[in-house]
């Protein structure tokens, strides 16, 4: 079986190997020194992104994975943890999948995995606090997986400025140094990476262009807490998406508990402090997971997925219209107003297709499955 799998990842190997990519012509070739895989985000010509927080860098890497593929069925992996698991040789309740990624050009789905579910000791807990995922898998569109060697990859990295202090811990004994990332996103040449720094206030957002040449920026962030009364600057941003909102580019910012905030981008410069307008209140008791922008017929909208909240979305037309940012207590529905489209559950999403989202969800018996979301019908 281990034999069969060796050789069903090398003929993936080679059916994925394109032209090197223009974007890479400054990576070395070699072995990557990642101490974890906290996030991942596809830029550019299948360049992946992997933030790596506890090593306080950030890595792009050419998979040379851009062979165009059409998918012409949804992709359905029922009880994924337990196939990963048969994959690695580990039971099932030691995998943890931490994020999700999707080629936009193959098609091809890559997931940062550790074996740190055992680990798991509290709702207030997320996948970088249990374990760090040092595995990266792809799946294809027909549901073929295959781990991805990580031994000979050209790549580059870049530091980030300021990252937590590796001895910092928060309230509940759990590292701070993994909270440097909470998430990443590429937009228009920029690597945007929000997380914690050992800054005065510490919530910020780092700014790299690519490729990874000119150093990082680092702009520290505040935004008032509708649900808490009071402006708040330690909690990391969560879950954010680059949008342009009335044609100005911006970052949609979702934190813990849950305001959702606007940052503009021409406003992230360097050694800058900055407020955000915070726009909603999601509801209290609550983590922001993931978020995308997702269009039906001529509508647009943003998902925002949610620990205990489920799924949201909010009609484009609504951010676009004139509005004043929260500066007073608030309750949950103050603001931009949002729908709720589906129970919790789903832990994590991605672009699939035109009409199509990829989701990992968990179910009410503990399983997770990897499904195909159509847009049209949330």
């Amino acid at each position: 079986m281990k034999k069969a799998l060796l050789l069903l990842s090398a003929a993936l190997t080679a059916l994925a190997m394109a032209d090197p990519s223009p974007y890479a012509k400054n990576f070395n070739r070699g072995s990557l020194d990642m101490e974890s895989m906290s996030a991942l985000a596809f830029g550019p010509d299948g360049i992946l992104f992997v933030g790596d927080a506890v090593g306080g860098r950030v890595y792009a890497i050419d998979l040379e994975d851009r062979e165009k593929t059409k998918v012409t069925k949804e992709l359905q992996i029922p009880d994924i943890e337990s196939k990963i698991g048969s994959m690695l040789g580990v039971d099932a309740q030691d995998v943890l999948i931490h994020d999700m990624a999707v080629n936009p050009i193959s098609r091809n789905v890559y997931l940062a995995v550790s074996r740190g579910r055992r680990n798991w000791t509290g709702g207030w807990q997320l996948p970088n606090n249990a374990a760090n995922a040092s595995i990266l898998l792809r799946v294809t569109p027909a549901g073929q997986m295959s781990e991805v060697a990580l031994d000979d990859v050209s790549a580059s990295a870049a530091a980030l400025p300021s990252p937590v202090d590796k001895q910092k811990k928060n309230r509940r004994n759990q590292s701070m140094r993994v909270e440097t990332i909470s998430d990443l996103a590429y937009a228009d040449g920029k690597l945007y990476v929000a997380g914690l720094s050992n800054e005065e206030f510490s919530s910020s957002m780092r700014v790299l262009p690519f490729p990874f040449e000119d150093k990082a920026s680092l702009t520290t962030l505040e935004v008032y807490h509708g649900a808490h009364g009071k402006y708040e600057t330690h909690s990391p941003v969560r879950a954010f998406l680059p949008y342009d909102i009335n044609g100005e580019p911006h970052i949609l910012a979702s934190y813990l508990c849950t305001p959702l905030a606007l940052f503009p981008v021409d406003g992230l410069k360097d050694k800058e402090h900055v407020k955000g307008k915070t726009i909603a209140e999601l509801g209290f008791g609550n983590y922001p997971l993931d978020m995308l922008a997702y269009q039906v017929k001529d509508e647009s909208y943003i998902l925002i997925v949610n620990s205990t909240r489920g799924l949201m979305r909010i009609a484009v037309s609504d951010l676009n219209k004139p509005m004043e940012g929260i500066v007073t207590k608030a309750g949950p529905r103050t603001g931009v107003p949002f729908e709720n489209v589906r129970g919790f559950g789903v832990l994590s999403v991605e672009p699939f297709t035109s009409n199509a989202i990829l989701a990992l969800s968990r179910n009410p018996n503990g399983r997770l499955d990897l499904t195909t979301l159509d847009v049209r019908w949330l």
